[in-house]
């Protein structure tokens, strides 16, 4: 499968983008909103910081505790009660509450976010053909990324017309909105695995996923650099307070270059061979931040550095590959969740070290960190690589990040 056509052609492709784009409108629009309201009430980076990122500090949990379920619950149920949640929760964080209740919200919708990334990409996996899953996954993260754009771009007007509050409300409605397209855009299915969810199952599959090397350094690939530019990420609003939607934006436009570059540009037999330099393209020109420099140069910066976004899609691709089909949706939900859970931390971290210096200077921190922690894993992943046997009983085969073949069992 190589063209958008037989992809928007596939039954319930259409339903399922849909909803995904309508919840990412919501998504944005509600955390410029959360994090501009905190930080007015607070002044503090570290609070707007975790206001705006803080649900995916409750991810950790929802991946030791909730993830079997992501293999083990109907698919359309799962996402439209998930949608569902996000509406209610979205429309009281509109209401006055006390500043306790706001993030206790935030990580209870966190922990029930837990589980949309494993049986949403669980869905799509199987909706699609094999070989349709990076073009269809890539296909949501363009999209992603435009709708990032235009929901940073509106939710900056509705804060400044309506107010916080009202954006809020908006992305409740939209919340709303994505609940009704799944229920009725997508047929029943019967869960991908049998048995109940249980937590005992959830830590049985994690280690099962874990224990083998290769598909743990893809895991630590997806998650560490990426989590750490997050953190870059969630300091536009104290860094520049009046223009952190263009930041967003150009942020977004840059992540929707890089996958069109990966997904559409570059030959899949050439794709491995970039993991590793779109990572580095990723954090590398955040250190320009230490010079304190102005909108317009930290625009480029942002959009420049977004593109090596693209690189996640080529770690999922090999993660698949490492996979067994059954438990696609718990691979994926586990990736998803752990992603979200780094997001989470490091922009904890990054709110803190502003505390202590600047917004500017804690970008520069956690690049750099990123950078280290990049480098390292690569030569993590040569090594292993090197290794007589492959690393492990992982189960099938997959091109290596550096496009060495791994035989897998």
């Amino acid at each position: 499968m190589r063209s958008y056509r037989s992809l928007f052609r596939t039954p319930e492709f259409t339903p399922l983008f849909l909803a995904s784009l309508v919840q990412v409108a919501a998504q944005t629009m509600s955390g410029l909103a959360l994090g501009t309201l905190v930080y007015a009430a607070t002044d503090s980076p570290l609070l707007s910081a975790l206001s705006m990122f803080g649900p995916s500090l409750a991810q950790v949990l929802g991946a030791t505790t909730l993830l079997s379920a992501a293999d083990r619950l109907p698919p359309r149920a799962t996402i439209t009660g998930i949608a569902l949640a996000f509406a209610a929760g979205t429309a009281i964080l509109a209401t006055p509450v006390p500043l306790w209740a706001t993030f206790a919200l935030i990580l209870l919708l966190g922990l029930v976010a837990s589980l949309g990334g494993g049986v949403r990409w669980g869905l799509l996996n199987e909706i699609l053909p094999k070989d349709g899953y990076l073009l269809g996954r890539s296909v949501f993260n363009m999209a992603n990324g435009l709708t990032q754009i235009t929901g940073y771009a509106t939710g900056g007007v509705l804060v400044t017309v309506l107010s916080p509050r009202g954006t809020l409300l908006t992305a409740a409605a939209l919340y709303l909105a994505a609940a009704f397209a799944a229920r009725l855009g997508l047929t029943r299915r019967a869960p991908r695995a049998s048995g109940r969810p249980s937590v005992a199952e959830t830590w049985r599959t994690n280690a099962r996923l874990w224990s083998y090397a290769p598909r743990r350094n893809v895991y630590l690939l997806l998650w560490i650099p990426n989590g750490l530019i997050v953190g870059c990420e969630s300091l536009y609003v104290p860094y520049a307070p009046d223009h952190a939607g263009l930041l967003f934006a150009c942020a977004a436009l840059g992540m929707f270059v890089g996958d069109v570059t990966v997904g559409r540009v570059l030959p899949p037999r050439a794709r491995p061979r970039f993991g590793i330099p779109l990572l580095l393209l990723l954090a590398a020109p955040y250190l320009v931040f230490a010079l304190r420099p102005g909108t317009p140069v930290a625009a480029v910066a942002v959009a420049v550095a977004s593109v090596g976004f693209g690189a996640s899609l080529v770690q999922q691709e090999r993660l698949i590959s490492l996979t067994p089909a059954e438990l696609s949706g718990h691979a994926l939900g586990l990736h998803s969740a752990g992603m979200l859970t780094t997001q989470g931390v490091s922009a904890g971290l990054a709110g803190a070290v502003a505390q202590l210096t600047s917004p500017g200077a804690a970008m520069v921190v956690m690049a750099a960190a990123s950078i280290a922690v990049t480098l390292s894993l690569s030569v993590a992943g040569q090594r292993e690589e090197r290794r007589p046997g492959g690393g492990g009983d992982g189960e099938g085969r997959a091109v290596g990040v550096l496009g060495v073949a791994d035989v897998d069992g």
